[in-house]
């Protein structure tokens, strides 16, 4: 397994619920290990598995629920 970590800012996130709704979307792809958002920091950590899916793939998936992912 090859564990990769990335942290994004993530804009959007007003509650905690949006925090469980980018945590849940999150961790019911495979190859996802651990996601911590943070709405107040306007951040999202995410550890997930290389070989099963990509950081690009993370930040889609975010983008998909409304949120805006920043450079």
């Amino acid at each position: 397994m090859m564990t990769d970590s990335v942290k994004l800012t993530v804009t959007g996130m007003k509650c905690g619920g949006c925090e469980k709704t980018v945590t849940d979307k999150l961790m019911a792809e495979e190859g996802v290990l651990k996601v911590v958002a943070n709405h107040a920091d306007d951040e999202v950590t995410v550890e997930f598995d290389g070989n099963e899916i990509e950081e690009d793939d993370v930040i889609e998936l975010i983008e998909k629920l409304g949120f805006a992912v920043q450079d």
